[in-house]
């Protein structure tokens, strides 16, 4: 018994598929570009300030000063929304924020602005040190209001929160 040849495509079918293939090719690549030329531009990002850096060293310094000058900005936020700075706030995390009636908020506010904002710069691990100094300036001057044994109880609480921050990483 003889077998049979198997069966190959015609020569010439396989060019007609090969054509096929590519005309259906060509067809898409010119359908996603008219897609892509009616679509409308993207909206290019907002352009940040270059001394964004500056103004936030500015703000997280230990003077009263730098204290000042946030205070004053984060009541104006929309002044310096350009800059992207993240205000976002949750005071003194799982600590009180008013520890014995020492009024610590705010203290806790600017250090988390220091915080979120450094680490979205990149540069948290070179001022993380610095941060946590100011945040003790801060709750330093919280106690300056007080005398006596008030003041003492102050500055314990104030160091305590103080040293809670520098062990955190």
């Amino acid at each position: 018994m003889r077998s049979r040849p198997a069966r190959t495509a015609a020569p010439a079918q396989a060019p007609a598929r090969a054509s096929s293939l590519a005309r259906a090719a060509a067809a898409a690549v010119v359908a996603v570009s008219a897609a892509l030329a009616c679509a409308p531009p993207a909206a290019a990002a907002p352009e940040v300030p270059a001394d964004k850096p500056l103004v936030l060293s500015g703000w997280t310094q230990g003077s009263g000063a730098s204290y000042e000058s946030w205070t004053a900005a984060r009541g104006n936020r929309d002044t310096w929304q350009s800059y992207g700075f993240d205000w976002s706030t949750d005071y003194c995390t799982t600590s009180p924020d008013n520890p014995f009636g020492f009024p610590f908020r705010m203290a806790c506010a600017r250090h988390d602005f220091g915080y979120r904002n450094y680490k979205a710069a990149g540069e948290f691990a070179a001022a993380k040190s610095r941060l946590d100094g100011m945040f003790h300036a801060d709750l330093k001057r919280v106690c300056a209001h007080y005398s006596g044994a008030r003041k003492v109880s102050c500055d314990g609480t104030a160091w305590t929160y103080y040293q809670a921050v520098k062990a955190f990483e």
